[in-house]
């Protein structure tokens, strides 16, 4: 049984359950009354094969993954190209492959398309892309068209890739400044990083804002998710993990944790090949 949390009003973002068992008692929900009760748009929706983690040589690349619930694929339009015409949005939806909601939007000329749902968004409100765009929740322009201080989300990286920066619920972005051909960003993660000039932007920040509170309760609500049990290494043998063996709980053994291939787990710098991308990350995240 649903139960409101004390304080909060009628209205919520996140809805509790009575403690009826040890499950839920600390379950908590996203209160989807905001969504339109409607069923997806069938021409936007295409199948997922699931992997369970594996590659195309049938090997387990990401670990702990299996099962879950099945899923269809929304078809999002992360590049906004459609340029100056203006669009009515129909519907605010729930989309099982992101944390974000998204919205479904029809042109002016009838074609319909998804988008991330931006806070403060409504089911009939009118969104554009277009450099003239008005500066608004929803509109989409290039950044050397956005004022400076402005709140963005679904930031491209290369111009007409599609939005790769912000895109998850509640992230945006910041714009700093403006200089040449480049734009400086704030990212959701504290990164300050230069961004090409002519890359495109969406107003706004992504919706669904307390999904970083919901409390999944159980372990059942997460197999359903597509995520299955992580055992520790120090539970292991010894020819398992190198955490592995040992009388009782023994320590790790060795000057710092490492993952089940002896690869350093803590502060291990893994990206490479991407000096390109490097050169435009003006102070990184982990920085003090």
């Amino acid at each position: 049984m649903l139960r409101k949390a004390a304080g909060q009003e009628e209205k919520m973002s996140i809805r509790f359950y009575n403690p009826t068992g040890n499950g839920t008692r600390n379950m908590s929900v996203t209160d989807y009354s905001l969504l339109s009760k409607v069923e997806p748009e069938r021409s936007l929706l295409a199948p997922i094969k699931k992997n369970s983690g594996r590659n195309s040589y049938g090997r387990i690349t990401v670990r702990h993954r299996g099962g879950g619930n099945r899923r269809k694929y929304r078809i999002i339009d992360f590049k906004r190209s459609k340029f100056d015409v203006p669009a009515t949005v129909k519907t605010i939806e729930y989309d099982p492959n992101r944390s974000a909601f998204i919205s479904l939007i029809e042109y002016t000329d009838g074609e319909k398309s998804y988008i991330l749902y931006p806070d403060g968004l409504k089911v009939g409100d009118t969104v554009i892309a277009g450099t003239t765009a008005d500066i608004k929740p929803g509109n989409a322009l290039p950044l050397t068209n956005i004022p400076v201080g402005t709140v963005v989300h679904n930031v491209e990286l290369t111009p007409g890739r599609g939005g790769q920066l912000a895109r998850a619920a509640g992230n945006s972005a910041q714009l700093m400044a403006k200089e040449g051909v480049y734009a400086l960003l704030r990212l959701p993660s504290g990164e300050l990083r230069n961004v090409p000039a002519g890359c495109m932007a969406t107003i706004g920040t992504v919706g669904n804002l307390d999904h970083e509170n919901v409390k999944i309760g159980k372990a059942g609500r997460k197999r359903n998710m597509g995520w299955r049990p992580t055992v520790r290494g120090s539970v292991m043998n010894p020819n398992d993990h190198p955490h592995g063996g040992g009388e009782g709980k023994s320590p790790v053994g060795r000057p710092g944790p490492v993952t089940p291939w002896g690869k350093p787990a803590l502060g291990y710098k893994t990206r490479k090949h991407k000096k390109a991308s490097d050169k435009l990350i003006v102070k990184r995240r982990n920085d003090k």
